[in-house]
């Protein structure tokens, strides 16, 4: 991998895991750790990063009118494989006639691929995600009303009530920028608050995210505790003491395998 290529690639992790450490690079990037700090030492002084002992750290820029958190657009990019098999799973558990909830984020973004031929009603805060199934499926989409936020893809009500109040779904689904034992864990209140106002229309939460979201500690905020969770849907890299960890507070784990995407 080039050097251009590896560096960017590498941002793009950063932004997904907020920071990050050598070793964990050396896997992903399949270079030595020697390459791989040169290439923190080069971004730190270009200002793209943080470099701190052993790894580095992600430098979130000013967004004072955005939310906390990263580019959808740049999340996408991360471990597409694992999150494309993540969606495929999650999509067959929709059933025709049903109403579910699709959050927005980049893994639950592409199960619009594999809903195509369903008959569902789907709420959705994600703009693109409802976009993609108005133009090529049949299923009935609803919105919430508010303000969209382009670098994340969602629309945040600032209102208490609105049109959520008026659909309930038999199932939810939801990613996380981080999972603990405490919960599901996001960055920005105003996400926080969105999610949970979806979670109380959803008879059963099921959490779509990749083996990462178990390692990383971006975020600070639990949207809610794993109790609420019925089902986790993961890829084969999640270790079994995580597993054993979700099972005990009750969570069907779902791993898959990740599946190959098109250049």
């Amino acid at each position: 991998m080039i050097n251009h290529t590896r560096r960017k690639k590498l941002l793009r992790i950063l932004a997904e895991r907020g920071n990050v450490t050598v070793t964990e690079l050396e896997g992903v990037l399949s270079a030595s750790a020697a390459t791989i700090r040169r290439d923190i030492t080069v971004l730190a002084t270009g200002g793209q990063l943080v470099k701190v002992h052993g790894g580095a750290q992600h430098l979130a820029p000013d967004k004072p009118d955005g939310l906390v958190g990263s580019n959808f657009w740049e999340s996408t990019a991360v471990y597409p494989e694992r999150k494309r098999a993540i969606a495929r799973r999650a999509a067959q558990m929709c059933l025709n006639g049903e109403t579910v909830i699709i959050n927005g984020g980049s893994t639950t973004h592409m199960m619009a691929e594999y809903l195509i031929d369903s008959q569902l009603t789907i709420l959705t805060n994600s703009f693109l995600t409802a976009h993609e199934l108005l133009t090529r499926s049949r299923n009935e989409i609803l919105l919430p009303g508010g303000k969209v936020y382009r670098e994340q893809n969602v629309i945040v009500s600032p209102f208490e009530n609105d049109v959520i109040q008026n659909h309930y779904a038999s199932k939810m689904f939801i990613g996380a920028a981080a999972v603990s034992p405490l919960g599901l864990i996001e960055g920005d209140p105003l996400l926080v608050r969105a999610e949970i106002k979806l979670m109380k229309q959803a008879d059963e939460l099921i959490v779509l995210v990749d083996s990462s979201k178990f390692k990383s500690r971006r975020g600070g905020l639990i949207v809610c505790p794993l109790s609420r969770v019925r089902m986790l849907i993961t890829d084969n890299g999640v270790t079994a003491e995580t597993i054993e960890m979700l099972q005990g507070q009750g969570i069907e784990v779902v791993a898959v395998d990740a599946e190959p995407v098109a250049p």
